[in-house]
């Protein structure tokens, strides 16, 4: 029939993979560590529907994967560092720091997105000069220098990107620590950022110590990829920090759902194990009229 990725293994994204699979579908669950999930870190899960006394929600959370893998889905640990198209524009390249995946169809149920990064500037100046996704804008930056906020891996992954095009890639990581190695291409800050300035477009950073850096753009790259990301990097529509879908999961991109805590409304776990549900049947109907 065809493959389905589901980016997150929560209540959502399993429930994905559940309906995915059961309908036929070849189906792989990429997450970034089991142990990670939100649902994992709860203490405890009481007054669920069928059951009667509280489960903790590594428990829980363990129940839904070892269901999961009985009736054939495969799991994947891996750092997501993007989600996009093919070559041939028919399916989707899901990029891992380990693996790379195809997909006809993909889910995603990565959860809330919480990380921000709270620095004046910021919102006044994205899309003039603020931006997310360094595969998207790389091209309108070339033969200029720009910075890339973060000191992870998916940092690390978007400055690479913006090589070949920029004059000059800085690494700001906000007073933080490395954890992924740099090439020496790109220069590396770790002062602490005071604001992002600029006249009507990014002009240049000042850090806490008073030391300005001129710049003609910043692509905001914090920890790992996050659902807002993913959605705005493929050009999924957004409802403010929430990917927009449809009552079947369905985003306006084609072949890409969404479920759970990352599209927004109730956070709870029969609201992201509903939602799973429909975004599983709805990728099995759209690998059928494919």
């Amino acid at each position: 029939m065809g493959k389905v990725v589901i980016i997150g293994s929560g209540p959502a994204g399993v429930s994905a993979a559940l309906y995915a699979r059961r309908g036929g579908a070849d189906v792989t669950v990429l997450s970034k560590g089991l142990a990670l999930s939100g649902l994992a870190k709860a203490e405890k899960i009481e007054n669920y529907y069928g059951l009667a006394e509280p489960i903790s929600g590594a428990e829980l959370h363990a129940r839904g994967i070892d269901g999961a893998k009985k009736i054939g889905v495969e799991f994947v640990e891996d750092e997501l560092l993007s989600l996009m198209f093919n070559e041939s524009f028919t399916g989707f390249k899901v990029t891992g720091k380990k693996h790379e995946l195809e997909a006809d169809s993909v889910i995603v149920a990565t959860g809330a997105a919480r990380q921000s990064l709270p620095i004046p500037g910021v919102k006044e100046f994205e899309g003039k000069g603020i931006s997310y996704c360094a595969t998207c804008d790389a091209f309108f930056y070339r033969g200029k220098t720009v910075a890339v906020v973060g000191a992870g891996v998916y940092a690390l992954h978007e400055a690479q990107a913006l090589l070949p095009h920029a004059a000059q890639v800085v690494l700001l990581t906000n007073g933080a620590g490395l954890a992924a190695e740099v090439p020496t291409e790109i220069r590396i800050c770790t002062a602490k950022i005071a604001v992002i300035d600029g006249d009507k477009r990014v002009e240049k950073v000042v850090f806490a110590d008073g030391s300005a850096l001129s710049l003609d753009g910043v692509f905001i790259a914090l920890g790992t990829v996050g659902s807002t990301a993913i959605a705005r990097k493929i050009g999924a529509q957004l409802d403010g920090n929430n990917i927009k879908i449809d009552a079947h999961g369905a985003t306006n991109v084609p072949g890409l759902f969404a479920a759970g805590d990352c599209t927004g409304g109730l956070l709870q776990i029969a609201k992201a194990v509903y939602q799973g549900a429909e975004a599983g049947l709805a990728a099995v109907r759209y690998l059928r009229a494919k």
